[in-house]
């Protein structure tokens, strides 16, 4: 008994003492395991970095790829991995360092024997070939088989199957395929770098072999426009074309970049902004940078790929309200190489604050859409006021216009901007104008404003005169309110037409009024606002993107013409 009573506390003790242990061992094992996995983690991303940072390929990772893959060293299927955005090389994180020792990415420069009218061999790299591509040599379909098959040229985008694959294909002459007349072939950039070194600059002779209609197209893409699809251009525009013509606005400004077009024939280059109005503006402010350095031969010819929210100016040059991925970027170059060229005006606005003792420069900004006071420049000061607080919110060209929706419907019943007749006076041309009951002032340079409407037509049931993105006259509109023009927007009421004029003067008498030139608003007290004619931009229009309204609008004109004709 007494050993019996004497072992039940021991053997207790012992069953606490194991129930601490493995307690213990269950809380302090996963915690283990968890700081051994993040620092395998870690160490596994900076060997990556480290790699990316070394290699001549564009890598990129990804959690997911968006098409079934295949690695390009092991073969294997993979669902995560490494791209690059230039070659389109995709392999497994395991075949990363292998993959960079084994594969050549597109090179930008290339010596050739016959300098930039030579040539070059097809670059050849196997699977993982587009969806829906054909074989040159049979026209088959290419890349139906679930494993790594097929190839295809990072230059012309060629595809072969496996077994049509011929020694030949591997030595034949690039074309460098349907976009051979947008990308600056390697051995052109080769040859204008010895020219330079030989202080050499007549580079209009040298034109690249086969090119009788040759017009080299750069592509400048902002990150942070919008719906935030500029990532994914840069990458499907680099597959497509040299590398080297493709900039990233949010590492590069627009200045740098367009120092390609001086080595490139005069009079030749297209430029294709993807963006906003304010980075179309942006690119614009660069071009004019160019006039004023002596650099007016080489100044190109501007498209717009629309990713912000208003997109008024490209909408009204015919690139449509915004971009979505709807359309494939392959046609997105071919729209570029049949866009034809025009004008654009560009407007200097100054703005000169009243009072004897203000000794501050007039603020001077350049218009290429519209300027306003009034209920829509309150909208876009709140917008931006909201905007700067939480950037990360309005990554949403939906969510963007909601807010814009919120801002003008608290305007309909606040009515900050009302009575601003009596607080501005108008001349156009040098001639005052009596103004009526006005809550805001518009002076539109384009036909779109706000986000999409044809605000100088209106209801398109008036007569009006022309108005034109290149005649150098203005059209001045008035509006009643925030409600006027959401009115206005759904065609059920026209604007205060006011005028068209050259030169356009405001003077704010009093009190604090909202203003906004393309979008960019502000807070503006007494003073006096003056627009007068700047310079041109040479632009490019796409005449396959007319929208419904803008077809029904241009017929009703017509209408009202031949009305108007028949009348006198």
């Amino acid at each position: 008994e007494e050993t019996g009573s004497s072992g039940g506390p021991s053997s207790s003790v012992v069953a606490d003492w194991r129930l601490v242990f493995w307690t213990l061992c269950s809380v302090i094992l996963p915690v283990l395991i968890t700081l051994w996995c993040s620092f395998q983690r870690s160490r596994r991303q900076v060997l990556i970095r480290d790699i990316f940072r070394k290699s001549k390929h564009d890598w990129h990772y990804t959690d997911l790829f968006g098409q079934p893959s295949y690695c390009c060293v092991c073969a294997q299927h993979i669902l995560q991995g490494a791209f690059c955005d230039c070659c389109g090389l995709r392999v497994s994180e395991g075949c990363l360092k292998k993959a960079d020792q084994l594969f050549l990415c597109k090179e930008i420069m290339m010596r050739s024997n016959g300098g930039a009218h030579g040539s070059m061999p097809h670059h050849w790299i196997r699977g993982n070939v587009p969806l829906c591509s054909c074989c040159v040599m049979c026209k088959q379909q290419c890349g139906t088989q679930p494993k790594l098959c097929d190839y295809r040229c990072v230059w012309c985008q060629y595809t072969v199957h496996d077994e049509c694959m011929m020694d030949c294909l591997k030595t034949e002459e690039c074309t460098f395929g349907e976009f051979r007349d947008l990308i600056i072939p390697p051995y052109y950039l080769s040859t204008i770098n010895q020219m330079r070194k030989d202080k050499r600059t007549n580079y209009e002779k040298v034109v690249p072999y086969c090119r009788k209609h040759w017009m080299p197209v750069i592509i400048l893409a902002n990150t942070r426009s919008g719906n935030n699809m500029g990532e994914t251009l840069l990458g499907e525009f680099k597959i497509l074309l040299n590398p080297v013509q493709v900039f990233d606005l949010s590492k590069i400004a627009p200045a740098k970049a367009l120092q390609l077009c001086t080595l490139l024939p005069c009079n030749a280059v297209r430029v294709l902004v993807c963006g906003g109005d304010g980075t179309v503006g942006w690119v614009l402010d660069a071009i004019d940078e160019m006039k004023i350095k002596g650099q007016e031969r080489y100044i190109p010819q501007v498209a717009i790929l629309p990713l912000g929210t208003g997109n008024d100016l490209s909408n009204t040059l015919g690139w449509g309200a915004g971009y979505a991925g709807e359309v494939p970027v392959e046609q997105i170059l071919r729209n570029v190489m049949e866009a034809d060229g025009i004008k654009l005006d560009r407007w200097k606005v100054q703005v000169t604050n009243k009072g004897y003792y203000n000794l501050r420069k007039p603020k001077v900004f350049t218009m290429n859409n519209y300027f306003s006071i009034g209920p829509d420049a309150l909208m876009a000061l709140n917008f931006h006021a909201h905007r700067e607080k939480t950037p990360s919110l309005f990554s949403s060209r939906i969510i963007n216009k909601a807010v814009y929706f919120f801002y003008g419907t608290k305007d309909c019943l606040v009515q900050e901007c009302k009575d601003l007749n009596k607080k501005v006076e108008l001349e156009l041309d040098g001639e005052r104008i009596e103004l009526p009951n006005l809550e805001g002032i518009i002076v539109l340079n384009i036909g779109y404003w706000g986000g999409g409407c044809r605000l100088w037509e209106g209801m398109g049931d008036e007569p009006y005169p022309l108005a034109r993105h290149d005649d150098g006259l203005l059209e001045v509109v008035g509006v009643h309110g925030s409600f006027h023009c959401a009115q206005i927007q759904v065609k059920l009421a026209n604007p205060v037409r006011l005028g068209q004029a050259h030169t356009v003067r405001l003077i704010l008498k009093s009190s604090k009024m909202p203003m906004q030139v393309d979008g960019e608003p502000w807070a503006q007290g007494p003073c006096t606002v003056t627009i007068t004619h700047k310079t041109h931009a040479l632009m490019l229009y796409h005449s396959g993107e007319q929208t419904d309204d803008e077809v029904s609008s241009m017929s009703e004109q017509d209408h009202v013409r031949e009305q108007t004709d028949e009348d006198v």
